[in-house]
């Protein structure tokens, strides 16, 4: 894997606009080739016959409004490129030992392929490009693994915090960001369950589930703990910790353990309100 010099004390990518570029091809024919020669059982089949029993569901609203400058244009174009990630991804079946691969089952997200211009945090600034807005699907795909024995090989989360909880029913930082393709969502199956995702949209929401061939006997509960906001030379940070309670269903509901998932750390882009005078 490509790694930076040690002698460097920032990314290549910080020093010129075409070094990003780079670094970003690099990355991506690694991606490639990881796919290829990796070992894994990735996930390819899709199916439209719904699995028996569902394991988790959730939405997520499509249109926000985030401030007077916000703009919607690039938040309608998000919603006709989710409809592009549930033609791609609803239905997809994570059989045991099977991996989830979330760039691998959509591919590249291009203008050819119908993609628009939508809102995506890159390199410090929320910008537009294409196929931006779809991390609201690798979002809410996360979320529902948090709530499911599919393991987390590989998640990323936003470098910065670009907007104030208005809305926000999630702890912070419980979602995935993605881009193609050498930031991934990957989920693996280490049960010997079949799991499916189905993925749709309403009038105001992406909504999501994970289903299941075989009905489940655990429970989980997600939670955040050590939350907080910083203040470092005039710039303003956010941690947490993403926590779960696992339990047994059934008539006698028994806590089996607490796991820590992860500790997130970002920028924030705005003054948070215990900061303002």
């Amino acid at each position: 894997m490509f790694k930076r010099p040690k002698f460097l004390k920032k990314s290549l990518a910080t020093y010129h606009p075409w070094l990003y570029h780079i670094v970003v091809f690099v990355k991506r024919v690694e991606r490639h080739v990881e796919w290829q020669f990796d070992g894994r059982n990735y996930a390819e089949t899709r199916q439209e016959k719904v699995l028996d029993f569902r394991v988790k569901k959730h939405q997520s609203v499509l249109i926000r409004r985030y401030s007077n400058n916000s703009d919607m244009e690039l938040q309608y174009n998000k919603v006709g490129n989710l409809k592009l990630v549930i033609e791609a991804l609803n239905g997809t079946i994570i059989r045991p030992n099977e991996t989830f691969s979330f760039y691998k089952l959509l591919g590249k997200p291009t203008e050819k392929r119908g993609f628009k211009r939508g809102m995506e945090l890159s390199r410090g600034e929320a910008r537009a490009g294409f196929g931006g807005g779809i991390c609201q699907s690798s979002n809410l795909i996360y979320w529902l693994a948090l709530h499911s024995p599919l393991e987390t090989l590989e998640r990323h989360h936003h470098s910065f915090d670009p907007f104030p909880d208005t809305g926000r029913v999630l702890p912070f930082a419980s979602g995935a960001t993605v881009m193609y393709n050498y930031r991934d969502l990957c989920l693996y199956n280490p049960t010997e369950q079949t799991f499916q995702l189905r993925l749709w949209l309403d009038e105001k929401c992406l909504n999501g589930e994970l289903r299941t061939d075989v009905e489940m006997d655990l429970k989980y509960h997600v939670y955040e703990k050590e939350h907080y906001f910083e203040k470092k030379n005039e710039q303003y940070f956010r941690s947490n910790e993403l926590w779960r309670e696992v339990k047994s269903k059934g008539r006698e509901i028994s806590y089996l353990e607490e796991e820590f998932l992860v500790r997130n750390y970002a920028e924030v882009k705005y003054v948070p309100d215990e900061f303002k005078k």
